[in-house]
């Protein structure tokens, strides 16, 4: 009799007796075996135990039955196979059910053995399916403590911008295209500061009442306007020890950005109606999506606020800017949303991947966001295809006109990285592909933020003559 092993773990779900018939055949298998009658309890015994194969016992065609189990497996990432009775298979919505959300089925009477193949098959394909991993790389460690996702270059490069400017206190400009993140950052740059346990505060600059943009940055005294019926701290003050963040700073009017370069000058606030300033201890970040040097120039912001709040920047890079990291996103927000999905849908196409790669994402994450939450729900089949997603092959073409040194540096990067990937990232071969030498290609890698940690390099063969492929050119 072999052993169970507890890294092959099977939840087994339904009726008590039958199951306790199930479980004493399929024991001297080697499978772990836990049993819960309902699914509710089902979902305790995955969160506390990692399962990656299930045995569902289908014992009704009762709608609310099939849709408690439906929530099980739309919660919890686990192959699912069932047994039956196989009248239960003449019902349209049990076959419906069975094919778009399981793995595989068998009927009834129980055969151990068949069991236990298609549970072996369940386990592997469980164990390969894709996860939201970055990697075990340095970048790797700092997006799970931001919160991020993504292992590119330029991605990389936001990562080590964070852990330096955290550990100052200067004031931050971040700026970057509207959906590429800045509140993310601003926040990773507050949890890794010393300033941590302290609060962190948002003001959007664009929403703030006209009225009130005074009273609701610097508080107010009772009595100094109609309806002050109490003394209130502004949002400034109400984060003294912590990190203020002013989204949109771009939107700030004039008048507001005299008063609030006055308090990064001396850290001290003047409550409206109020008689003396109060010393505020609080570290300033500030965000926005359009050019302030051009603002300034156009009179609409001013240039020593400006230089006020740009004394370290951080830009945020759009999505098109890293392709790589499109891939991993998706997959994150797939899961992230998964009580959303229809029950039969596991994933994207290769087509819809492809799609979206090419994609210009004029929305960045916040439209890659919309577009998969968006076709989760409408997907009819078991993977997402582009039309789905609302992407089209003519639409991946790029949107804009791009200048022609753009389009040279389009076609080289993606030259680059296709020689490095027919040749297993062996910057030799890869030179001698492109007809390039060696110190040229690791020139272009750093030119184009290729990310170089696969990359090796093979002397072998080095004296051959290269294979000369030239670069394509527009």
């Amino acid at each position: 009799m072999m052993m169970p092993d507890t890294s092959r773990r099977l939840l087994l779900v339904g009726n008590k007796w039958l199951s306790r018939d199930i479980m004493q055949a399929m024991t001297p298998y080697g499978w772990s075996i836990t049993h819960s009658e309902t699914p509710e309890e089902a979902t305790i015994r995955l969160s506390e135990n990692d399962h990656r194969v299930g045995v569902m016992l289908i014992e009704s065609n009762s709608a609310r039955y099939q849709r408690s189990m439906e929530e099980l497996i739309c919660r919890e990432r686990v192959c699912w196979l069932a047994i039956l009775d196989s009248s239960l298979l003449s019902h349209p919505d049990t076959r419906l059910f069975i094919h778009q959300a399981l793995y595989a089925y068998q009927t009834l009477p129980f055969d151990p053995q068949k069991t236990h193949t298609l549970l072996e098959s369940a386990l592997d394909m469980a164990n390969i399916s894709p996860t939201v991993t970055i990697g075990r790389s340095w970048s790797s460690h700092r997006a799970n403590e931001y919160g991020m996702v993504g292992n590119s270059a330029m991605t990389t490069r936001l990562y080590q911008a964070i852990d330096k400017i955290a550990a100052v206190e200067a004031p931050v400009l971040i700026t970057g295209e509207s959906g590429t993140g800045k509140e993310l950052t601003a926040r990773a740059i507050h949890e890794h500061s010393t300033r941590r346990s302290g609060p962190f505060n948002t003001i959007n600059c664009g929403a703030l009442p006209a009225g009130l943009i005074q009273s609701e940055l610097f508080g107010h005294e009772k009595g100094a306007f109609t309806g002050a019926s109490q003394s209130k701290a502004g949002i400034i003050e109400s984060t003294s020890g912590g990190t203020l963040f002013f989204d949109e700073i771009g939107d700030l009017p004039l008048d507001m950005q005299v008063n609030l370069l006055r308090f990064l000058e001396n850290h001290r606030v003047m409550r409206v109606g109020g008689l003396k300033e109060r010393p505020v201890d609080v570290r300033v970040l500030a965000a926005t999506h359009v050019d302030l040097e051009k603002a300034v120039r156009e009179g609409h912001f001013r240039e020593d606020l400006y230089h006020r709040l740009n004394v370290l920047q951080v830009c945020t890079p759009a999505l098109r800017e890293r392709p790589e990291d499109i891939d991993p996103l998706a997959r994150f927000f797939f899961r992230k949303f998964s009580r959303e999905r229809s029950a039969g849908v596991r994933g994207f196409s290769r087509e819809s991947m492809i799609v979206m790669r090419q994609y210009g994402w004029p929305g960045n994450i916040r439209e890659l966001v919309n577009r998969v939450r968006r076709a989760m729900v409408m997907c009819d089949q078991r993977l997402i295809t582009p039309a789905d997603l609302g992407l089209e092959r003519r639409q991946c073409a790029f949107r804009h006109a791009v200048m022609l040194e753009q389009a040279r540096d389009i076609a080289e990067r993606e030259a680059i990285r296709s020689a490095l990937a027919r040749n297993k990232h062996k910057i030799l071969h890869a030179a001698r592909e492109l007809g390039v030498s060696r110190v040229t290609l690791y020139r272009l890698i750093e030119k184009h933020g290729i990310d170089r940690h696969s990359v090796s390099v093979d002397d072998e063969e080095a004296d051959q003559p290269p294979r000369v492929t030239p670069l394509p050119s527009l």
